[in-house]
């Protein structure tokens, strides 16, 4: 399954640069979203299309869709499919926004890329005619701030950002960010917290009662203090290993995203402090540029299937914003893996994480400082 869904997020400018200059490739300016909300017009779309004489090239992360994906969309929609894979969302980004022709016609990509994408004017908006299956989404799918409606995206997983921890050889259970970032004595050098900046800013923001989102330089400093405070007493900084410390016994408690905290394992447990935390998607986007964009409506809409879609919270155990696909998952695996436990309005008690343009600079510079501080 993908462990690196995210990993060290580039530099914003660096984002910003590559969508500037796939935008002027395009022989355009970045859309004006205020006064577009889905970024650009959206194309004549024939329903009635020979999906046999188009072909689709996707692009996901490594064990995130089935491996005989290509297989299936081919027996069940008449068209060849091609996937290629990203390690991250910074790879991706970096492949859309090139400027090139890369023949990528639908990528998975978190939300606020998606939403970077479509201000750039970079993403064909929805036809919902041709997903019918959006029906399976869950109310609340379609109440996520970085795209509200679902007019150029597609949810395809989500959950939050908490604390998991061992029963055993913690003396009190966490209930807030600040035993992350103050542990008990018992628990010092034995706590791990993630690098990827709007994740390292995290715990810190919520526990002075901040926005995930905030763009004020005051809140940024105040959340500094907290994290240079905090370095001493953790174990490490880890984004992908946690859940593995966590069972050795070396961590007795580390930040997680839910899917990636091994409750199935005896004595681990997962809770959203109680000052709060975020509500992370990841999402399919159809590019403005594809040439095959009903097939690409046909592939999402295939993916919506409650037993396709299914698929990613039997496999990868990650919650998915289809009732229809949540209702089918094994009652035994939701009872052993507790965060696909949580509803949909448990999810939206959390903040969506949004795209802050070039104010996103500004966590990568809190990263960089906290990094470098000894």
């Amino acid at each position: 399954m993908s462990r690196s869904r995210y990993t060290r997020r580039l530099p914003a400018a660096v984002l910003a640069a590559g969508l500037a200059l796939a935008v002027s490739a395009c022989g355009g300016e970045a859309a004006d979203t205020a006064a577009s909300p889905s970024g650009a017009a959206a194309a004549q779309l024939d329903p009635n299309a020979d999906l046999t004489k188009q072909s689709l090239t996707v692009t996901v992360w490594d064990g995130y869709t089935p491996k005989e994906l290509p297989q299936e969309v081919k027996a069940k929609l008449g068209f060849d499919l091609k996937v290629t894979l990203h390690d991250t969302n910074e790879t991706a980004m970096a492949k859309l926004t090139s400027g090139a022709d890369t023949g990528i016609d639908v990528a998975f990509v978190s939300g606020q890329y998606a939403q970077a994408l479509n201000e750039a004017g970079l993403l064909e908006p929805l036809h919902p005619e041709l997903i019918p299956n959006l029906a399976n989404l869950y109310p609340e799918a379609k109440e996520l701030a970085y795209d509200k409606g679902n007019t150029f995206s597609v949810p395809y997983t989500w959950g939050t950002t908490g604390i998991c921890y061992r029963t055993d050889l913690v003396k009190k259970e966490p209930t807030s960010w600040n035993d992350i970032l103050d542990p008990p004595a018992e628990a010092k050098k034995k706590v791990t917290m993630m690098t990827t900046e709007r994740w390292l800013a995290l715990p810190a923001l919520k526990s002075l009662g901040y926005s995930v989102n905030t763009r004020s330089d005051e809140e940024l400093a105040k959340a500094k203090e907290k994290l240079l405070a905090a370095k001493p007493n953790l174990l490490a900084y880890d984004d992908t290993t946690f859940g593995e410390r966590l069972t050795k016994g070396e961590a007795v408690m580390v930040e997680a995203w839910d899917g990636w905290c091994p409750t199935s394992e005896e004595n681990v447990k997962f809770v959203v402090p109680k000052e709060g935390s975020d509500l992370w998607v990841d999402t399919m986007v159809i590019l403005k540029s594809s040439k095959n964009k009903e097939a690409a409506h046909a592939f999402i809409n295939y993916i919506l299937d409650p037993k396709v879609h299914g698929w990613a919270a039997a496999n990868i155990l990650y919650k998915v914003p289809n009732k229809a696909a949540m209702d089918i998952v094994d009652a035994d695996l939701k009872a052993k893996n507790t965060p696909l436990q949580m509803t949909p309005a448990d999810l939206l008690q959390g903040e969506s994480i949004i795209d802050l343009g070039e104010d996103s600079t500004k966590f990568t510079r809190l990263a960089t400082e906290v990094a470098a501080q000894q």
